[in-house]
């Protein structure tokens, strides 16, 4: 369904939903692996809902395999410091994409969830969502300049996001105000959306989340 696209110096994958659009633009942001199959795969099921899914390649060609966090954990290191700034560039040309409506949304994954966080506090995004976003503690004191909906999904295993940490999440998108919906699945860990990996994976909590996330986009930006 996608195809490998370029925005300026910011290649990814993009696919596209049937017909001739114009459609609204969802940036889908990679987890700490990387652009992998599992991230083009969520693009693709985006498309089929209706949106002109863009999931850039932050790692510029690099990649980590699902288990090696060692790697993954250098790629972070790596590419934390431009990938902000990639996400911005890949904001402003998908906003001019001919096929795009001139609404756009991100959701991210892990290491993306935190990146999907920051592009709305850098970018007017019609809607953001965060499925674990790894590290978004350090965006904490920043929250305030977001002015879109957001969606957080977490699970209440995940050891790398406390639901202490959750918990604070939402209190401060209370006072923001923002729309917004904090989702804490039960008994449910890191990457549970992830159906590549069944050590991670619960199905019922993926599910819920596949609904809530799509009716969220689809109240925002269709």
């Amino acid at each position: 369904m996608g195809s490998i696209t370029k925005f300026g110096t910011i290649s990814g994958y993009l696919a596209k939903p049937k017909g001739s659009g114009p459609w609204p633009g969802l940036i889908v942001i990679q987890e700490w692996w990387g652009l992998d199959p599992q991230t083009k795969s969520i693009a693709d099921r985006f498309a089929a809902k209706g949106y002109l899914a863009f999931a850039p390649d932050l790692y510029h060609g690099e990649l980590a395999q699902l288990g090696d966090g060692e790697t993954a954990s250098k790629l972070v290191q790596k590419y934390s410091p431009t990938a902000p700034a990639d996400l911005q560039f890949v904001f402003d040309g998908l906003k001019k994409h001919p096929k795009c409506s001139g609404k756009i949304g991100s959701v991210g994954f892990c290491f993306g969830g935190r990146l999907s966080l920051g592009l709305g506090i850098q970018r007017p995004l019609d809607a953001i969502c965060t499925f674990y976003g790894g590290g978004m503690q350090q965006l904490f004191d920043q929250l305030g300049a977001i002015r879109s909906p957001v969606l957080g999904l977490f699970g209440d295993q995940d050891k790398s996001i406390p639901v202490g940490t959750v918990e604070e999440f939402d209190r401060l998108l209370d006072g923001i105000p923002v729309v917004h919906e904090v989702i804490v699945y039960p008994n449910s860990g890191h990457a549970f959306f992830r159906d590549s990996d069944p050590k991670a994976y619960r199905p019922e909590a993926a599910k819920d989340a596949w609904e809530r996330v799509t009716k969220f986009f689809a109240k925002y930006l269709q």
